[in-house]
């Protein structure tokens, strides 16, 4: 039954007036006035996202400005601190969130979904969005090493067999390090924490559990320490133990303030409850009296229906899963870092579905899954990537739209795309089984784009939707245009392979003609603005947004490098959209854009400009000590201030953006070198790059410095078929074009 006839946006009105607010059914109207019309104003799905994430801020801002006499983490440390360039006033703000310092790193293992993540000053949350352990050293004065409050800090990520991201805090007299990484050796995976603590005076060691997180307040009701004094049991789920007993146990509930303040008092307290949920609890283990020093382990059991799987196997390390990927070896240890450590990111984000975060983003798109596997499958994990597009049929609607967010209309085009250069890339077939899936998501670009819309602007385009949110309202985004023409493409060359011509033909025709009306829409844009360049909508201006055009010269290529609608769009961006040379979103992330400036400097490397430089090392620059990037950074603070605080995404650019400069594809073609740092090259270092896969086989790559500043590159390959066409652009050295049949060259720079 339907009461459309029932007078509730009458009701609604006379409501909000009747208590002095504003008429919310007037408002919603003028709201959408500001968007193209859609089927979808705003997905659902980040609705409901943003409603969590504000309702966490909501109770942060009724917990934490009442309380600050507390041990907070340390994004509130900062941004709550007035002497401090992350300070943010409170005014008229109904949330606080971490807009300053979101950033974390996740500690795992490969094909196990619980990820432990670490902020900046080593505070552990153990399980998915709840309570935290931090931990602290006190003197017998009373006072306090609290890591959070502590401005420097050393922190780094050490990719051994355990993945261990340690943190090393101190002041004048105390050092306190802890080691935190997920071991498996056990009954069940577990989050160990190793403390490393000493000073020059008689203090303890502190266990602080936290009702908090680095996104804010998450509560904790009760909590008791066993008879041995070895484990916490938290709100009768989670268990914490010490690998010694705790020689003292303090806890404390909301009025009664933070344990902070009850670490000196004389009476233990075993057990505790807050009916608010903000109990705080700590577990006090004293220093050797003799060398002042205190080693302790605490261990969290993370436990899953998946444990017997993973206890019982050796394929879920990380040399097993690390033994065949591509290396990387170059005179900046920081960029191999890096490299190595977006591996081992994309690694621990992709066991059962891609996720492209730990945390706020620990959940599916479309978007990010095929950016993250195509890093992955240019590194040579091509195993993954197909049991990732195995479960992508399990999102598609019946009428082939590929869904995690309704009204993103890039997703059918990417995973078309995705499919097409697994299988490019690996020489293979597309498994019988994608056939439908493929077919279905062909046919659904086709049947959505507005081929009988009477506006010459948008006519044949995909139609408004909320597309990649970082671009802005709805609108008819070029974004998902330029991904429908590089899905049907791809739909083409895979029909090929399955050896159904008339299909083949049929989305070949759809991509021409779908690009055709791009082209005429492009048209109209130049007139307008007076130069042809490509605004993220065809009823845009030049703005921030227009970083989503550059989709067709990357990664699609659907555009020769040097077009140039796309290197006048670029040039706007580098003079309108950069803070020091990183890319500023001005648009919902307000930060500067890790993955987004790389998407720029591909365009700049592939069109020969050698200011992709300068953005590659603002990049490196904007990685955390551990070597993560957020999906957006404060460009004060230099902490991330939208997004997940270890974002997937990013990791993936970094490694594409390497494996470019090392071997690019164009067209028939393949180029070597032509983004080595010219730096790289006056060291005596060997550089090493490979087994990379491309379209035409799997390529190593060795550079050698020479005598009289020559360099000797040399390459072994297994082409799937013939050789191709290969080109040498070291930078500062003349460019060549390989003999067929020659595997090294030594080129003068001289020449």
């Amino acid at each position: 039954m339907r009461f459309n006839w029932f007078p509730w946006k009458f009701i609604v009105k006379r409501a909000a007036r009747a208590q002095g607010f504003l008429d919310p059914i007037a408002l919603l109207g003028q709201l959408q006035r500001f968007i193209q019309p859609s089927e979808v104003n705003v997905p659902i799905e980040l609705l409901r996202a943003g409603a969590v994430l504000h309702a966490r801020g909501l109770i942060n801002s009724r917990v934490i400005q009442h309380n600050l006499d507390w041990v907070w983490p340390y994004w509130v440390e900062r941004q709550f601190d007035p002497n401090d360039v992350a300070f943010i006033p409170r005014a008229f703000s109904i949330t606080h969130i971490n807009l300053t310092h979101r950033n974390w790193t996740a500690v795992g293992l490969p094909d196990y979904p619980e990820l432990p993540i670490v902020d900046p000053r080593g505070l552990v949350t153990p399980f998915l969005d709840k309570w935290s352990l931090d931990f602290w050293l006190i003197d017998q004065q009373g006072k306090v090493l609290a890591p959070s409050k502590v401005r420097a800090a050393k922190q780094r990520l050490m990719l051994n067999q355990n993945l261990t991201v340690i943190t090393e805090v101190a002041d004048a007299k105390k050092v306190l390090t802890s080691h935190v990484s997920v071991m498996s050796d056990k009954a069940s995976p577990e989050c160990v924490i190793e403390i490393d603590a000493s000073s020059d005076e008689p203090g303890w060691v502190v266990v602080a559990l936290r009702p908090y997180n680095p996104e804010g307040i998450s509560f904790v009701y009760n909590v008791s320490l066993n008879e041995k004094s070895t484990c916490w049991t938290i709100d009768g789920k989670e268990c914490v133990s010490f690998s010694k007993p705790a020689e003292r146990h303090h806890v404390s509930h909301y009025q009664k303030g933070d344990v902070f303040i009850h670490l000196q008092d004389s009476d233990n307290q075993y057990q505790g409850s807050c009916d608010l949920g903000m109990l705080t609890a700590a577990a006090l283990f004293e220093l050797d009296s003799k060398h002042g020093r205190r080693q302790l382990t605490v261990s969290i059991p993370l436990g899953n229906d998946i444990t017997e799987k993973l206890t019982s196997s050796t394929t879920n390390t990380w040399d097993h899963h690390l033994c065949d990927v591509c290396k990387i070896q170059i005179p900046d240890k920081r960029m191999q870092f890096l490299f190595e450590s977006a591996i081992r990111t994309l690694l621990l984000h992709s066991s059962e579905e891609i996720y492209p975060g730990p945390y706020t983003y620990k959940r599916f798109w479309f978007r990010d899954a095929v950016f993250i596997s195509h890093a992955l499958l240019c590194v040579g994990l091509s195993e993954r990537v197909k049991k990732t597009i195995d479960g992508f049929s399990l999102r598609q609607d019946r009428n082939g739209y590929f869904h995690s967010q309704e009204g993103e209309w890039d997703s059918n085009g990417e995973v078309l795309w995705l499919i097409q250069q697994l299988c490019k890339l690996t020489n293979t077939q597309p498994k019988p089984s994608w056939h439908e899936m493929i077919l279905k998501g062909s046919q659904w670009i086709i049947n959505k784009c507005q081929y009988d819309n009477q506006n010459i602007k948008v006519k044949g385009l995909l139609p408004a939707g909320f597309s990649a949110e970082h671009l802005g309202p709805n609108d008819y985004y070029y974004w998902d245009d330029f991904w429908a023409v590089a899905g049907l493409n791809a739909s083409s060359e895979l029909f090929a392979l399955f050896n159904e011509l008339p299909r083949k033909n049929k989305f070949k025709l759809a991509a021409k003609t779908l690009l055709k009306c791009i082209d005429e829409s492009l048209a109209l844009c130049a007139k307008k603005l007076g130069q042809k360049a490509m605004p993220a909508s065809p009823n845009r201006r030049l703005d921030a947004g227009a970083i989503g055009s550059l989709a067709i010269g990357y990664p699609t290529r659907i555009c020769e490098p040097k077009d140039e609608r796309l290197l006048n769009t670029v040039e706007f961006l580098l003079n309108n959209c950069c803070v020091q040379n990183g890319f500023f979103q001005d648009m919902t992330h307000s930060g500067v854009n890790p993955y987004l400036t790389l998407h720029i400097a591909q365009v700049l490397m592939r069109a020969g400009d050698k200011r992709f430089l300068a953005l590659i090392q603002r990049t490196v620059e904007l990685a955390s000590d551990t070597g993560q990037w957020p999906e957006a950074i404060h460009p004060h603070t230099g902490g991330g201030c939208m997004g997940d605080g270890q974002h997937a995404w990013a990791a993936a650019e970094w490694i594409l953006m390497i494996r470019n400069c090392f071997i690019r594809e164009e067209n028939d073609c393949l180029v070597f070198g032509s983004g080595i740092h010219p730096d790289w090259l006056s060291t005596s270092e060997e550089i090493q790059f490979g087994p990379a896969l491309t379209s035409f086989g799997t390529v190593e790559i060795y550079i050698k410095p020479a005598m009289g500043g020559k360099s000797v590159i040399q390459w072994q390959a297994n082409w799937y078929k013939k050789e191709p066409k290969i080109e040498v652009h070291l930078p500062e050295h003349p460019s060549v074009t390989v003999v067929s049949g020659i595997t090294q060259i030594t080129i003068d720079p001289a020449q």
